[in-house]
């Protein structure tokens, strides 16, 4: 193999012989949303959740306006109104969603609200972007569908694996054919002590949150992002390993869960091996992966001193990915979270509201991340007993 060197992204354009750079090229494998929109074209947003919902962008993308804001804690609705310079706050997601000068809505609730709370927005004629995961349970998957189906409204999941920049490239690489014969990914998610008994983040007023005791296979879409986001392959069935100790948290939570740690390993609709860990027990942290094919494969840097890579059979390996902020509008040309997906997460859904598109990230690309994990935990609970993921995709 040729020698590693640091390289621009044009020269790996050139190098690889990839796809010339186009927004048009980018916006469909890369998934980025278009950087030029009519400019008279405003969605007016609720945004509901003051935590992780005031970490998103909205106030900077020119064909955005935050109309309202809402959360139940009156310190998170206020931080929303400061953050996004926005008066009008409403103490529910159930008024603000009857508000008629909002367009669309940002739901940004606790996981086991998530189906409730998109059905109620769009049952009220509004298009809803959503945080991770789609939901918990099948039915809810099917729900979820249904709703999407019967309203004909937009939805995205705001999975933010999906715009980390290794894996818009290797959503690049996957498109161009660059890998060869796809062989196998590995997937992970690390978050030390999240949800565990002694973490004080996850309890409000003394008592537990929902993220108290919270199964790791009901929160896979950081993980199965990377192999479902890059190649648009299913995850059809699953082997699913779970570790527990004697955490409080996994004694008493309202899932019945005895699990802090669960290993899955995925069979693809394109015949390969997906393996997908996801961790809340364990020295490490962050979310990576790797793809392995027979004349390319690509590693995302990791907590362990892995560094980012790409290895190609007859061409110079590559050491670090290119930067994609350029594709966004200016204003939101800024470092954001997780690995500055947060950008290209709000922009895309406003640029799919303008365009009259679906977005990246819609109602079957959700369920295909989610589903996947709502049958590894049964798997679990079963011992490893290998499992079918059943589809939800158009019919």
């Amino acid at each position: 193999m040729a020698d590693q060197q640091d390289v621009t992204r044009r020269d790996f354009i050139r190098i690889t012989g990839g796809a010339a750079l186009s927004t048009g090229f980018l916006s469909k494998f890369a998934g980025a949303a278009h950087a030029q929109l009519d400019p008279a074209k405003k969605v007016r947003v609720g945004i509901v959740g003051g935590g992780f919902g005031a970490a998103f962008q909205w106030h900077l993308d020119p064909n955005c306006t935050v109309a309202a804001v809402s959360d139940l804690r009156s310190d998170r609705l206020d931080h929303l109104k400061n953050v996004y310079k926005c008066d009008k706050g409403y103490e529910s997601l159930e008024k603000l969603v009857l508000d008629p000068d909002i367009d669309a809505v940002a739901v940004f609730t606790g996981a086991p609200d998530h189906v409730r709370h998109v059905v109620e927005v769009m049952n009220h004629g509004k298009h809803c972007i959503c945080a991770v995961p789609a939901g918990m349970t099948l039915e809810e998957m099917q729900l979820l569908k249904e709703t999407k189906e019967r309203t004909g409204l937009k939805y995205m999941m705001a999975e933010t694996s999906y715009y980390r920049t290794p894996t818009m490239l290797a959503r690049e690489l996957w498109a161009d054919e660059k890998f060869g014969n796809f062989l196998y990914s590995e997937v992970e998610y690390y978050h030390n002590a999240i949800g565990m008994e002694r973490d004080a983040l996850y309890f409000w007023n003394g008592k537990p949150t929902w993220r108290y005791g919270y199964p790791p296979m009901l929160y896979p879409t950081h993980a199965t992002c990377f192999h479902v986001g890059v190649t648009g392959e299913r995850l059809t069935s699953v082997s699913c390993l779970g570790w527990g100790d004697d955490d409080q948290a996994l004694q008493d939570n309202v899932y019945d869960a005895p699990f802090c740690n669960q290993a899955a390993l995925f069979e693809t609709s394109g015949g390969n091996i997906c393996r997908g860990n996801v961790f809340w027990r364990v020295h490490a942290g962050g979310e990576r992966a790797q793809w392995l094919g027979e004349k390319m494969s690509m590693y995302m840097a990791g907590y362990g001193g892995r560094p980012f890579n790409v290895s190609a059979a007859d061409q110079p390996g590559i050491a670090a990915p290119p930067d994609y902020l350029h594709l966004l509008p200016e204003p939101m040309r800024i470092p954001t979270g997780h690995g500055n997906s947060h950008g290209f997460l709000t922009h895309e859904f406003i640029a799919a509201l303008v365009e009259e598109r679906e977005p990246a990230v819609d109602v079957y690309e959700a369920i295909a991340m989610t589903a996947p994990g709502i049958v590894a935990m049964e798997s679990s609970r079963r011992d490893g007993e290998r499992l079918k993921v059943p589809s939800f995709d158009r019919t």
